[in-house]
């Protein structure tokens, strides 16, 4: 896109905006947002509304959240604007509706009939031929009959004049409009850029106007804040599948509040590279994370939990449990993140797209996997003195020693 701007930039006839194509098919014809400026209740003429049209561009091209601000609409297209003397139609004894007629017949058309010919169909259409509706001054050319059936020149009853005004005129829910286009600029998210065109529109748009987003904008404000409960979701979901595995409301806790980690190291990959932003993308990785930093802590707390159940004790299971899950861990966390390297580096079409999950998830993988080896194994000794009690795990210290429990079995297990 940069590289076709700076090309188009060289031809002075023609204003060439390269835009990039909506983020989904259909949601408006332009990627970055999409803002419906309104003409709501002010009587301003249509150069009026142009005015207000670009003091808010001029304003938002100097906000850093925002690049490549534009509009297509103008109101200075040129055109002719004709003028119909009707004291002088109603003297000379010509019907106005005559004038309008054959003006529009000449330089239009009309449709007369059809009729058939050697088998075929032929449409009539009466038009002044090319040479004389080419140019504004053919209407002093043109004739129409007065009612005593005599011919009257144009030119003594119409005049012309060259005008500028809006070759079209938009409407917006029955509101006067123009569609503003543009994007976040490199280091803001599309939520920054939003904000900052809300904020601009309060300070520079008079009475009388007012403004609404539209495609994947409006979608995006429409879904508020839906991310933070796709995340809630998507916690509980874990949260009821490990506790249904550990058979315990507690001991699922000390998985899930290793989460955190995994979004530690992901946010810290989004600070740190500046072309990278908190978009649905990003989103996306940070929900792999919390299945990818929750595997990482059930390593750990279920060989530990079932060391305890057989009756070691805490620490002691605990710290068993980290030496002998040590190597799965690191293991299986390096073979991920070298999966997602592909992503982090990828280029060409849509690769900040790709880039954006990459290095989300391997930021925060790096993070969940080796800070997990010393948060989890705390929060597991934590949890379980406070869902067991002392009572219970001395009884299941006790039950050990004395025998009770199958320790060929343990061993298979160890």
């Amino acid at each position: 896109m940069g590289a076709l701007q700076a090309k188009f930039a060289t031809i002075k006839d023609a204003n060439i905006v390269v835009v990039p194509p909506p983020a989904i098919p259909g949601l408006g014809q332009t990627g970055g947002f999409s803002f419906m400026l309104q003409q709501r209740e002010s009587t301003d003429d249509i150069k009026a509304f142009e005015g207000v049209v670009q003091n808010f561009l001029a304003a938002i091209r100097k906000r850093p959240e925002i690049t490549g601000a534009f509009s297509f609409f103008t109101a200075r297209t040129p055109g002719y604007q004709i003028q119909v003397d009707r004291e002088k139609v109603k003297q000379l004894g010509v019907n106005l509706s005559d004038v309008f007629q054959t003006l529009s017949t000449y330089m239009g058309s009309q449709y007369i009939n059809d009729f058939t010919m050697y088998g075929r169909n032929f449409r009539v259409v009466a038009q002044a031929d090319t040479s004389f509706r080419d140019d504004i001054s053919d209407l002093q050319q043109y004739y129409v009959q007065n009612r005593q059936g005599g011919a009257v020149p144009f030119s003594a009853l119409v005049t012309s004049k060259v005008t500028e005004s809006a070759p079209v005129v938009s409407h917006y829910n029955l509101f006067r409009s123009t569609e503003i286009n543009g994007n976040a600029a490199p280091g803001y998210s599309s939520g920054q850029a939003i904000q900052a065109l809300e904020e601009v529109a309060a300070e520079v748009l008079p009475a009388g106007y007012g403004y609404e987003f539209s495609g994947l904008t409006r979608e995006e404000l429409a879904s508020g804040n839906s991310t933070i409960y796709i995340f809630a979701l998507s916690i509980i979901l874990v949260f009821l599948l490990l506790a249904a595995l550990y058979e315990s409301w507690s001991v699922p806790f000390s998985v899930l509040l290793a989460v955190p980690l995994g979004a530690f190291g992901a946010i810290l990959a989004l600070i740190f590279l500046p072309k990278l932003s908190n978009n649905v993308y990003a989103q996306i990785g940070l929900i792999t994370l919390i299945g990818l930093a929750a595997k990482n802590a059930i390593l750990i707390v279920e060989f530990a939990k079932e060391r305890v159940d057989h009756g070691d004790e805490l620490l002691a299971a605990t710290i068993e449990a980290v030496k002998l899950r040590l190597r799965p861990i690191i293991m299986t966390s390096l073979a991920f993140i070298l999966g997602v390297l592909p992503l982090a580096f990828s280029s060409g079409a849509g690769a900040v797209a790709r880039q954006t999950i990459g290095w989300t998830v391997v930021g925060g993988m790096l993070s969940a996997t080796f800070l997990a080896l010393f948060v989890v194994p705390v929060l597991f000794i934590v949890i379980t003195k406070f869902a067991y009690g002392k009572t219970k795990l001395l009884e299941l210290q006790n039950k050990n020693n004395s025998g009770g429990f199958d320790h060929g079995a343990t061993a298979t297990t160890h």
